[in-house]
């Protein structure tokens, strides 16, 4: 009775196997021709399986949609201090960026205009620095902020 049973596991895993490995080679086989540039064959059982490919419009493509960015103000803060971060380290572009990101996530956010516009400054962008201190002026026209964009705003 066990070397029935042995006998049966040991074929079921052999079969298990062989199907496994012929999948394996299959899908090897489609990749050395996708590689070469060969079309696979149209009466090939993989071409077969496979459902056609069908284009999206950019309007359902998933990776075209702009990102949502809802008000979040303490979303907006941590971005700020990683753009700290990355202008601590002098990476421009990268504190630019979070900065951006920061001023979308909480668009009253003085503070994010004002490192934004320091880091366009650095980049030597002058127009995306001048409107970024602009509307640092605007949003809080008596704070320090608004002191240190216009002191900005006079260099350029």
């Amino acid at each position: 009775m066990t070397r029935k049973l042995c006998l049966a596991c040991l074929l079921g895993a052999v079969s298990f196997l062989f199907s496994s490995a012929q999948n394996r080679s299959n899908s090897s086989r489609q990749q050395n021709q996708a590689q070469a540039g060969d079309k696979p064959r149209p009466d090939s059982p993989s071409v077969q399986q496979q459902p056609p490919e069908q284009d999206n419009p950019p309007e359902e493509d998933e990776t075209v949609k702009p990102k949502i960015y809802p008000f979040d103000p303490l979303e907006s803060e941590r971005n700020v201090k990683v753009g700290d971060y990355y202008m601590h380290k002098a990476e421009f572009r990268g504190a630019a960026s979070r900065y951006e990101d920061a001023t979308k996530y909480n668009p009253n956010s003085a503070e994010a205009f004002l490192k934004l516009g320091e880091a366009e400054q650095k980049l030597r962008n002058k127009d995306k620095a001048k409107a970024a201190f602009a509307r640092v002026v605007q949003l809080a026209p008596d704070s320090k902020y608004a002191r240190e964009a216009k002191k900005r705003l006079g260099t350029l």
